[in-house]
């Protein structure tokens, strides 16, 4: 059977997860990558520590909403393409928007079934740079007990806004850590049977 490797998904989880505990200064500029990230996680936040019971009907209705608000930081359909890497420019048009769909999917989904846990964690806003279209937020996150962990946001602008399109974490990234598996996958089996894993673990 085939299965995506854990390490790809644990990575992809992990930074979900902790994108949800970022509280950056408020000295950011207004506009910057940092600035847009924050207005997205603040909104997070407001969400997952809401103290009130919830019910099974509830918490799947959070979650769908957690996916819809994380969706227009994150860029999808550019992180699909690269982890797919060489594979994508031989797929049809037709393959290619399926699989960024599933990808998101995916990805959405190890957000919503993780984030409600971890929202104590303090994080240290380290730099910005930014080059024209392109920046790089790096941040250090550090919980109670356990070792700091850096967490590096690589962004492009998209009509006006800061997208993410891969996320460093302990200088390995996210995107070339799901090529290698994607490529894995497909020398040993197909495409068809990868974008079907895929689908699988969204069950």
């Amino acid at each position: 059977m085939i299965e995506i490797i854990p390490q790809a998904r644990t990575s992809v989880t992990s930074v979900l997860v902790l994108l949800s505990c970022l509280s950056f200064p408020v000295t950011s500029t207004a506009g910057s990558a940092t600035e847009q990230v924050r207005a997205t996680v603040d909104r997070v936040l407001t969400i997952v520590r809401n103290p009130n019971a919830k019910s099974k009907a509830q918490i799947e209705a959070q979650r769908a909403q957690l996916v819809e608000l994380i969706s227009p930081r994150f860029d999808f359909s550019e992180m699909a393409k690269r982890s797919l890497g060489r594979h994508w420019a031989g797929r049809t048009p037709d393959e290619q928007r399926e699989f960024v769909k599933v990808f998101a999917a995916l990805m959405g989904r190890s957000y919503a079934d993780n984030i409600e846990s971890y929202t104590t964690q303090n994080v240290l806003y380290i730099r910005e740079r930014k080059d024209q279209n392109y920046a790089q937020v790096d941040t250090k996150i550090v919980a109670e007990n356990g070792s700091p962990l850096s967490i590096n946001y690589k962004m492009h602008r998209v009509d006006g806004e800061w997208r993410i399109y891969d996320l460093v974490i302990e200088d390995i990234s996210v995107v070339n850590n799901y090529r290698s598996q994607f490529d894995r996958i497909i020398a040993r089996s197909s495409f068809a049977d990868l974008v079907q894993t895929m689908k699988e673990k969204q069950s």
